[in-house]
């Protein structure tokens, strides 16, 4: 969003101040002629590169946050805010500095930091091309209806898969004949999003723009899980909208059901703390604590270390979950759920539910962006299309990254789902998380699942 994106753009000024900094150093530890330089005058040229810096990225931080331009747009803005810093950087070489400072130093120091910069955010393009090309992190989008403005959306879409969509097909509207362009009708959305592993719908009509019709879309793409984008092509249809838009350097998009963490920033935010918290499991307590685990899980009974089972997480894309194996080996794991007194739970088995230890594991999933530290929690795929028919808008907890543990699980919800009501209680506490997101709340989930009362209760 062009909202909120001050955490974003200060994450980014973080990382031109790193490369800032290592070319300054670089130039005063392999340069012979700046050796003399005495140590209270090197850290003045320390202090104002970096002032430089941020007085130039606070003029002009335009667009720091989006990978999905084409190169050439983001290098142009790298030389424009390359030439306020050159200007920057010598006006206040006046001010600041000794009469006699070095003028090559500058020099040297300052490109340097831009053919790093320039590397670096190219190597970052080229990963994010290949992830989006190979289908890693893209959307899977339908398109309503066979206007202009929607065969455009589909060539653009499919000649620029930096773009982070996978244009599936088209949509037909109500008065639309030409099945040969379409996958089907409106109505049959339900198995074509099946069917296509379709997560997005964009539309691009603007008589849809009314508060009647966003309802009605709203309402059929909850129930099947898809998320909802009305999309502007060079502006044209602005008239029709009154909120900020999204943008891409292509077109223009708006969202009509903006929950928190569709924000950049705020995503960005979970992300960094996820990875954080990962790490820090993973390095202080999984390192010692594995194979402990591991010996006397092989142990207690026959079969691998690790449970692996695929379930449901963001945009209803399946990935492999990673647990600590809890059962004997037995046909039934990714079909029949737990229950209290199971005979295929082992001692051990039993003992790491208890604790939640089984799910350990998952901090690899987080690690590797498939999960989220908090978020509501994973399904089995069986149990994804079992709940879908029978709880109305199921498929909206899917709009975030699942969790390790969630909102549901700290307020009692969690384990055997013997019941419907227990289910729709557990999506009841998952809407409400996604509708409401923030950091905070995610430590006090942390804090409850540690410390509270519904803490040490068998795990989904």
């Amino acid at each position: 969003m062009e909202s909120d994106n001050s955490v974003v753009k200060f994450f980014f000024l973080l990382f031109d101040l790193l490369l800032l900094n290592m070319a300054v150093a670089i130039v005063f530890n392999l340069s012979p002629q700046y050796i003399k330089i005495e140590s209270s005058q090197s850290n003045l040229y320390y202090l104002h590169a970096n002032i430089s810096e941020i007085i130039a990225y606070i003029l002009y931080s335009k667009r720091n946050y989006f990978f999905t331009d084409k190169y050439s747009n983001r290098w142009r803005i790298f030389n424009i805010r390359f030439t306020i810093l050159l200007v920057t950087l010598f006006l206040f070489a006046e001010l600041f500095l000794p009469n006699n400072y070095k003028t090559m130093l500058l020099i040297e120091y300052v490109f340097l930091f831009y053919i790093f910069k320039v590397t670096v955010f190219y190597f970052i393009y080229k990963i994010l091309q290949f992830r989006y090309k190979k289908g890693v992190s893209n959307q899977r989008v339908v398109i309503l209806g066979l206007s202009e403005a929607s065969l455009i959306l589909g060539k653009l879409l499919n000649s620029n898969p930096i773009l982070g969509y996978k244009f599936v097909g088209y949509i037909s509207e109500k008065d639309e004949k030409d099945e040969n362009m379409t996958l089907g009708k409106l109505g049959e959305l339900y198995s074509i999003a099946e069917i296509h592993k379709v997560n997005m719908i964009f539309v691009t009509n603007p008589l849809y723009f009314t508060v009647n019709k966003t309802k009605e879309l709203l309402v059929l793409s909850n129930k099947i899980g898809l998320r909802l984008r009305y999309i502007l092509m060079n502006g044209y249809w602005n008239r029709f909208v009154n909120r900020e838009v999204e943008t891409t350097g292509y077109f223009e998009m708006f969202n009509p059901q903006e929950i928190p963490l569709d924000n950049f920033s705020l995503r960005t935010q979970k992300r960094i703390f996820d990875l954080l918290f990962s790490l820090a499991v993973i390095m202080f307590i999984f390192t010692w604590l594995f194979p402990i685990l591991a010996l006397v899980i092989k142990l207690d009974s026959k079969g691998p270390i690790f449970f692996i089972q695929q379930r449901t997480g963001i945009n209803n894309k399946t990935f492999n979950c990673y647990k600590f194996r809890t059962m004997k080996v037995n046909k039934e794991a990714n079909t029949l759920q737990a229950k209290k007194n199971d005979s295929r739970i082992t001692r051990i088995g039993s003992f790491l539910r208890h604790y939640n230890l089984d799910e350990l594991p998952q901090f690899v999933n987080v690690l590797l962006g498939h999960m989220s530290v908090v978020g509501p929690r994973p399904h089995m795929l069986k149990h994804t299309d079992q709940y879908a028919k029978l709880i109305e808008y199921y498929k909206v907890r899917h709009f975030v990254k699942p969790g390790i543990t969630g909102w549901a699980q700290v307020n009692g919800y969690r384990g055997l789902t013997d019941e419907l009501w227990k289910m729709e209680k557990r999506v009841e506490f998952d809407m409400e998380y996604l509708e409401k997101w923030n950091l905070f709340w995610d430590v006090k989930i942390i804090l409850m699942t540690l410390f509270g009362k519904n803490s040490y209760r068998n795990a989904s």
